[in-house]
């Protein structure tokens, strides 16, 4: 399978933060440990020198932000910002998602908190390929598809060396820094590679929010990003030329990365002047090779207007769509399911919502991952239940063996990996609502319905115990459920 990866490629710099860690940094952001002494003053110097800076200047940014109160914090956690202009949006952001057992990705719009992120955690953190787009086409490449290629903003050296070898290519790439008609301004910082900061934190484990114990309820991570050039759907021209050239060579196309846009830049464009030259390119694919079978990524936006309006648009010409639970949960302006029972993974709301976004929308399929279980919705066909089981299944098993050993070595890899991992008991329970909620049958460890010309295809998770990561799975089970999707339809 030959396979076009667009658009968002980075670098992920992964930390797992404990309850305990949290709890002495969100002391230091709300001012209590950060008192001024010797060692902090020249930390701050050194920064500054760094930045082209006086020691002066940037201590007064760093202590405007260190000296924020309490109230600002807890103000910020039950009313989020979504972006993050200050340690204080930072502190609640991760605070937020820790509490809530929830996931989430903010972006960073100052370069202090940058600084601050790199120099605390990025030499201490699993540093590895990041970005949807990034991710997937390592998934394929290294579970047998014949030839990747991704669209790269930021072709750095450290960039491209978190590649997959196998199967990547990288059309008159490397070594190469990107083109771009943004700011001068914007140029200046676009060499400073693109990092996004995951946080990881664990199931159970406790922090104390200013006195106050809380316990967290399920294990997630909160992505604080840095990414100048992909945070603009930045196409580079390489990937651009190439794409166009060979698209009736290729098989499909995995899109990705219109979460991170802004809703308003500076030179004066908006999101959706970003997304019309990706739509441009996809019907331009599309027009030349009427097979190519095109999945579009969504994410967690930053916005509800933003999620539908994205939906709204490539629903228009992609093939299939994707996403997870609480992302289906921010369209329910267009379904109309209660997003809380969503979030919940209450089976039959979630199913109804997927049916009726893939119905009222005229899609081929929808696809919807959680941590339990995989749900596709697609249009029906006698006798397709069997591959679309045999698909969700091995994106499943891909996941999983992500999840349990943070990397992927092909096919074998995946299968030994996961042979003893069991399913997830509470996936197993959402089968037997499923089948209740639809009238449906049982079908290999999981369930499938028919309902308004769709089939609904339902499996439950593999779980383990202690995962290595939460980061890129979502990711791991689409590319592999696409691939094996594509492979299964081409054999047929």
């Amino acid at each position: 399978m030959n396979i076009l990866c667009g658009y968002n490629v980075n670098i992920d710099s992964v930390y797992r933060i404990s309850g305990a860690e949290f709890t002495e940094l969100l002391d230091e952001i709300a001012g209590n440990k950060i008192t001024g002494n010797e060692e902090e003053e020249e930390e701050e110097e050194e920064l500054g020198k760094e930045e082209g800076e006086s020691g002066k200047g940037k201590k007064k940014g760093v202590r405007s932000t260190a000296s924020l109160t309490r109230a600002e914090i807890l103000d910020k956690i039950e009313n989020p910002p979504g972006i993050i202009n200050s340690l204080s949006d930072f502190a609640a952001g991760l605070a937020y998602c820790m509490k809530n057992g929830l996931g989430a990705e903010w972006l960073v719009q100052e370069p202090l908190v940058f600084d601050f992120l790199k120099g605390r955690y990025l030499e201490k953190s699993l540093v590895r390929m990041g970005g949807n787009a990034g991710i997937m086409a390592n998934v394929l490449s290294e579970l047998g598809a014949f030839q990747v290629i991704p669209n790269i903003a930021v072709p750095s050296k450290s960039q491209l060396s978190l590649f997959s070898k196998k199967a990547i290519y990288f059309p008159g790439m490397a070594g190469k820094k990107p083109c771009s008609s943004d700011s001068p301004a914007m140029l200046a910082r676009q060499n400073k590679d693109p990092i996004h900061f995951v946080f990881d934190f664990t199931d159970g484990d406790i922090f104390s929010l200013f006195g106050e114990e809380i316990r967290i309820p399920r294990e997630n991570r909160f992505i604080a990003t840095f990414d100048e050039l992909n945070l603009r759907l930045f196409i580079n021209p390489a990937f651009e030329a190439y794409a166009l050239q060979h698209i009736r060579k290729m098989d499909g196309a995995l899109i990705s990365g219109f979460h991170i846009l802004l809703e308003n830049y500076p030179e004066g464009t908006t999101y959706p002047d970003r997304i019309e030259k990706a739509l441009s390119e996809l019907r331009a694919w599309k027009t030349r090779n009427k097979k190519l079978a095109i999945h579009v990524e969504l994410g967690h936006f930053s916005s509800r207007r933003m999620a539908r309006d994205v939906f709204l648009k490539f629903a228009e010409v992609a093939d299939s769509l994707g996403m997870n639970e609480e992302e289906l949960a921010m369209l329910y302006s267009l379904h109309g399911l209660p997003p809380e029972a969503i979030i919940k993974r209450d089976a039959e709301t979630l199913a109804k919502a997927a049916l009726a976004l893939a119905s009222e929308h005229g899609l081929s399929r929808l696809l919807i991952h959680t941590r339990e279980f995989g749900l596709s919705v697609f249009r029906e066909n006698s006798g397709q239940k069997a591959p679309e089981f045999e698909a969700l299944e091995f994106g499943i098993r891909a996941a999983a063996a992500f999840a349990a050993s943070g990397k992927l070595k092909g096919r074998d890899f995946v299968e030994k990996t996961t042979a003893s991992l069991p399913r997830s008991n509470f996936g197993k329970a959402r089968v037997g609502e499923f089948l209740k909620a639809f009238e449906g049958a049982p079908y290999r460890e999981g369930a499938f319905a028919h309902s308004g010309g769709y089939t609904l295809c339902l499996l439950p998770t593999l779980l383990c115990e202690n995962p290595v990561s939460t980061v890129g799975l979502g990711d791991t089970f689409t590319a592999s459920f696409f691939l094996r999707g594509l492979e299964l339809r081409v054999q047929a």
